[in-house]
């Protein structure tokens, strides 16, 4: 990938550069896709705008790798992305529908995860009024009281007459709190409870698995996984080798250097104060870019052609641009307009977003717009062999 750019294309405009590389996203699906084999289905998490690496270039190409079934958080990301995608796809909201959205989170072609006896109560009565049955999708709260049914919701649901009235349940799910920690009790106690519940409703295909669940095992795949994380890069084995492909690179360009002698501080509140001769880059990115304030004094760049030096992110991170110390590449700094690698091959997002006190799906669902955006898609148009819902 180049490390510059000529004064008149747009990537010169931007202080930044992100490339996406849809190949590598391509690749994580497939990769995720055989682990769990053809019996179970592997859909895609989509939400927050494809994890901030744009939805509309991410969503085509995982169709192209096969997968039918999306997640997606809102309404209005939905209605986002469903134009995208074929009556083959199924598009679902993990929030369900807020009250009075209803018929619009309908009239986009969506299908909500019902996570309330509320929202179930709202369905259903949308059901009557328009005369037809509606699918849906049934969550279950399995111990992380965030979404779902509680037992006591269950109970109150089956008491009722009829209680799916209207709606044609097409899955019933769950969400791990602890899968990123293999050893966690959680996760056979959140399983205990999910198959307790879901033997109580309707048979339907089940979903426990995200990301990290997807590795715990075939005793956690039900009838589909759904990574999000894990299709963008992050790793979804923390402590143990990432087995996804890397899909960002961010770089950030220089926007001058100067030398400094000891006792001269860099920044905002001279957080940094060099203790020797230094050379010290300006860059062009900032938390106005959605890097973080945090990473300032902790994180790192590297330049591409020497990618076996660190370079320290020195004083604060400035909302347009950050600093960094090239003392170690000797007394020729890079010109200015050079990008180095904020995010890269040599610097991983788990080690930016180490740096900075955060997980990489913040970091990378944080990046903001003002970067000039690469897309790479040698994804091939004949991989499109599709995954329906039910596998």
């Amino acid at each position: 990938m180049p490390v510059a750019a000529e004064p008149n294309e747009p990537a010169a405009w931007a202080g930044g550069i992100l490339t996406i590389d849809l190949s590598a996203l391509a690749a994580n699906y497939r990769t995720l896709r055989d682990r769990v084999g053809p019996a179970v289905t592997c859909a895609a998490a989509v939400k927050a705008d494809a994890y901030g690496l744009g939805a509309a270039r991410v969503v085509p190409v995982l169709h192209r790798a096969g997968c039918r079934t999306f997640f997606v958080a809102h309404l209005a990301e939905g209605a986002a992305i469903r134009p995208l995608l074929g009556p083959d796809s199924t598009v679902l909201v993990l929030n369900g529908a807020m009250p009075g959205t209803e018929g619009a989170l309908h009239a986009a072609g969506l299908v909500p995860v019902l996570n309330s006896l509320e929202q179930i109560a709202r369905w259903r009565t949308l059901a009557h009024q328009a005369g037809t049955t509606l699918p849906a999708a049934l969550q279950i709260d399995s111990g992380m009281s965030r979404f779902g049914l509680s037992e006591d919701d269950v109970d109150t649901l089956l008491a009722e007459d009829a209680p799916l009235a209207g709606i044609a349940p097409r899955l019933v799910m769950s969400h791990l709190a602890c899968a990123d920690e293999p050893a966690h009790p959680a996760n056979h106690a959140q399983r205990t409870v999910f198959q307790r519940l879901r033997a109580r409703l309707p048979s339907l295909p089940a979903s426990l698995a995200a990301s990290s669940g997807l590795f715990l095992g075939p005793d956690w795949h039900f009838d589909m996984v759904r990574p999000g994380a894990a299709l963008y890069g992050i790793n979804p084995t923390p402590g143990l080798s990432n087995p996804m492909q890397p899909v960002v690179r961010l770089q950030a360009r220089i926007i001058q250097t100067r030398r400094i002698g000891p006792g001269t501080a860099v920044g905002y509140g001279a957080g940094f104060i060099a203790d020797r001769p230094s050379h010290i880059a300006t860059l062009g990115v900032g938390y106005g870019d959605g890097f973080p304030r945090a990473i300032g004094g902790h994180g790192h760049a590297v330049l591409p052609d020497r990618p076996d030096i660190l370079l320290p992110i020195v004083g604060r991170i400035s909302m347009d641009c950050l600093a960094v110390d090239l003392t170690a590449l000797g007394d020729s700094p890079p010109a200015a307009g050079t990008a180095l690698d904020l995010i890269g091959p040599h610097h991983p997002l788990e080690d930016a977003a180490t740096a900075a006190g955060t997980i990489g799906y913040e970091l990378l669902t944080g990046l903001g717009t003002r970067y000039h955006r690469r897309y790479r898609d040698d994804t091939s148009p004949q991989d499109t062999s599709p995954q329906g819902e039910n596998g």
